[in-house]
């Protein structure tokens, strides 16, 4: 149990680093308020977040 819960924490932190590395701070900010938005069943949190983090990612591609 142990093992699979170190496994996990490495897991969610290496994704955390690559968002934050791919899509910068606010691509963080936005897993953020997504994972607690989902953790807290706030919808309104979550929208922001799924919003921010979409952004984040398209906005590199807009002209």
């Amino acid at each position: 149990m142990p093992a699979l819960l170190l496994l996990s924490a490495v897991l969610v932190i290496g994704f955390e680093k690559f968002v934050e590395w791919r899509y910068g701070a606010a691509g963080s900010i936005g897993l953020l308020l997504l994972a607690i938005g989902a953790k807290a069943k706030s919808p309104a949190c979550a929208s922001v977040g799924a919003t921010v983090l979409t952004v984040s990612v398209i906005a590199p591609a807009a002209p």
